[in-house]
Order: structure tokens, then sequence, then C-alpha cells
């Protein structure tokens, strides 16, 4: 035996972020135990991610006491999901060990990631996603007097140049790659959400410039300045010390589609009016069901929290908000929408997966993404397709195939449990 611990629980949430927290407190007073899992250290999620260069907004402080509140809620941070090894079971694994938790409804919340595009240099030294900045900034990252550019599109571009700001940096640009009439139409809109339209105005930065994307990176060992296409057809060329970028987010809907669970047409996991996906049993909240801010992820984990544990009044309760949240993010995925041109950033020897080294030109000629692995072998690095994956959707239009366990690098010992589970699984059966 590899001393996997086995474990049961009524609700078990995936993610700790916006949504699985609002899920965890709305399923907590029905009585049902409640396990909420997050690999990061303390719950938050990305959006309120914390560290020694974070300042925690009020609202997270609050969701975080609302869990300690409830003697139900166990939170276990630090924690991955590695596979499903059999109906109603997750095999887990922590920092001390793995653990099998037998779950008698389960909620996803498992949140986005960035979109991170090929261009010209984007594997030099200094190159990162714009979340990916933030998050660094905010776990201790010094940039004090860094000259930094900021490109893609999205408001997230214009909270990472505040949290960089913040921290000391020096922000010479944010390149939004939406046009100037999109962007104000989408501002001109904020009038519905007078908090983000408030939020807006905290944001606004004399260096944003719409009509405006990343060409390359320069540099040799490192990055040494960013040349832009701007508004008006010129190109520029900006030394620097690092580029953040970013095009959107990607829903994490790994874990749902192991199990099982249907896509929705815009690619999160499907969901009816009490946030059900398709397999029963298993809601779905948050970003992973397609991004539209923290808002939108509370409603809809609380309508999943109560759902879970069969309080359906009280998850109507929360319909109208889950409502004017949705609406808020079709107007932010109409605004920021990529135009045709970001696809032609790539050129014929730029590496689309920097883990194997496969250029562009190496794929074009491949019919899916199958192919392009077996035979360029994209995919087949340490991230396992995470970036190169999301990067082909886009550029080819190729749907990567359901991934299978484990879904990250996992102990040894981790993977005994996993064979442990499915010989028990059998003897149940």
């Amino acid at each position: 035996m590899s001393g996997v611990v086995s474990e049961r629980c009524d609700v078990l949430v995936i993610g700790a972020g916006p949504a699985g927290m609002a899920a965890a407190v709305a399923a907590a007073p029905s009585g049902a135990s409640i396990v909420v899992i997050d690999d990061n250290p303390a719950p938050g999620g990305q959006i309120w991610r914390d560290g020694p260069g974070a300042r925690l907004p009020p609202a997270a402080r609050r969701w975080r006491d609302a869990l300690e509140r409830h003697a139900n809620i166990r939170v276990r941070s630090g924690t991955r999901v590695v596979a499903a090894p059999a109906p109603g079971e997750l095999l887990l694994e922590d920092a001390e060990g793995a653990t099998r938790m037998r779950w008698g409804k389960l909620i996803l919340c498992t949140g986005a990631r960035e979109l991170l595009l090929p261009f010209p240099g984007w594997t030099l030294p200094g190159v990162t996603g714009a979340g990916g900045l933030q998050a660094l900034i905010k776990a201790g990252l010094p940039v004090a007097g860094e000259r930094i550019v900021i490109a893609g599109s999205g408001p997230l571009l214009l909270a990472t140049a505040a949290t960089a700001r913040a921290a000391g940096a020096k922000v010479l640009r944010i390149a939004e790659q939406a046009s100037f009439a999109s962007v104000a139409r989408f501002g001109a809109s904020l009038a519905r959400w007078p908090g983000k339209a408030a939020q807006a105005v905290t944001l606004a930065d004399p260096q944003y410039r719409t009509s405006s994307r990343i060409v390359s990176a320069q540099g040799t060992t490192q990055v040494e300045s960013a040349r832009l296409l701007q508004g008006n057809g010129t190109e520029a060329e900006i030394a620097c010390d690092r580029i953040a970028c970013g095009f959107g987010l990607v829903p994490n809907t790994q874990l749902g589609r192991m199990l099982g669970c249907t896509l929705a047409p815009a690619g999160g996991l499907s969901v009816d009016a009490l946030q059900a996906t398709s397999i029963a049993g298993v809601y779905a909240a948050g970003e992973c069901t397609g991004f539209g801010g923290s808002e939108r992820a509370l409603a809809q984990g609380a309508i999943a929290g109560h759902a879970a544990v069969g309080d359906e009044r009280a998850a109507k309760a929360h319909e109208g908000e889950r409502d004017r949240w949705d609406a808020f993010a079709a107007q932010l995925h109409r605004g920021f929408a990529l135009a045709a041109d970001i696809r032609t950033m790539p050129k014929a020897d730029t590496l689309v997966c920097r883990c194997e080294d496969v250029p562009l030109s190496s794929l074009q000629g491949c019919s899916g993404w199958t192919d392009a692995k077996l035979h360029r072998r994209c995919g087949m690095g340490a991230c396992q397709g995470r970036v190169c994956g999301d990067a082909a959707q886009f550029l080819f239009g190729w749907t990567p195939p359901a991934p299978r366990p484990p879904l990250s690098p996992v102990r040894i010992a981790t993977l005994a449990g996993l064979g442990e589970a499915a010989t028990d699984a059998d003897a149940r059966q």
C-alpha cells in the first residue's frame, strides 16, 4: 500500500476563488460536510491572490472570514486534483501525500487561465503573461524602477499596469488591440454597472493606446525593447526591461472534460439554470463556464452551492444577479474580441510550442492537434499543451483531445494510489 488516505464529504468544491468561496458558504447552512480544495496557499483564486506584494480588497477578506465562520467547511489549500479514478471519487495530492476523496455533490470552480499567443521574441527572458506578471508582483517579485510594456487585450492590462505602478515600476505603454470605437462603446455601456464604471476611472492610464499590438520583443539574452504596431499603421520601438502580454482568458475545463461534462459553444463548461453540468451531481460556477468577472462568479457560485444541497428556492434568488453580470460578460466579450490580424503575429520561425521548440512552419501542414503531437512533438513538453494547445486552437482551430490522468505532474506514490483506487473501485462493483 502507498499510504493513500480515504475520505468522504457531502459537497466537494474544486477551487477557492470567488465562485468556490460563494458556493461553499451558500451550501454551509444545510449542515452538509463541505471540503474546498485549491492549489494556492490561501483562498482567493487568481483575482484575490495573496502574497508579500498583495493588498487584498475588503471583499476578499469578507469571503475568507465567511469560510472560517462555518465549522462544516474545511479548506484544503495547496491541494491539486490528479485524477477521477471512479464515479464519485477524485484522487488529490498535497505536500503530505495523496487522498482518495469520495463526494456526494461536486462543484467545479476551476477558473480560467491567460491566453498566451506567440510572436517573435516571446520566449525571451522578461516576457510574461499580463496576469502572470501581476501574480509575480503579488508574490514579491521586485519591479521597482523597471520599464514595462503591457500589450494584448482586455481590462486585465489596466489592472496589471496599476499593480506594476504600485510596486514602483515605470509603465511605458499599454497596447490594447481593440479599436478606440470598440473600447469607447464598452466604456459607455458601463453606465449599467456603476461599480465597474468607477473601477474603470481609477484604472485609467495616460499610456493606454487602442488599435495597438505587439509585433516583436527584441533582445539577446533578455528583453531589451518592444516593437509595437500603432493605430496609425506605423511601428514604434520602445526600450524596456519587461513585456507582459495577455489576450484574454481561457476557461479551465480539463477536469470537467475528463469527467465527461459537455462544453458550451463558447468553450466553457455547459450549465443549466441551477449551474448543473451534463453529469448528474456535478455543478460548475465561475470562469470555467466563461469569464465575466468576480461578481458573476460570486452569483454563479451561490446558485451552485444552494442547488447542490437541494435548496432551489435560495438558488433562484440569485438568478437576477447572475443575469445582470452575464450581460456585463457579453459586453466585455464584444468590446475586446480579438481582431483577425492577431493571427498574423507569429512568423514562420516563431516558436509555438516553446517546450519542444516547434515553430509555426512545422505546424502549418498538420491536420490537427493529434497529428501535430505525434509528428512534431507539439504539446509533449513540461506544460503538456496548456500554452501551445490554446495558441494552436486560436491559430488553427484545432480542438485538443479530452485530457487524461494525471492532470498535473505528481509523485510516484500518488500514481500508485491511482492504481489502488481502480482496484478498490472494481472490488466495490
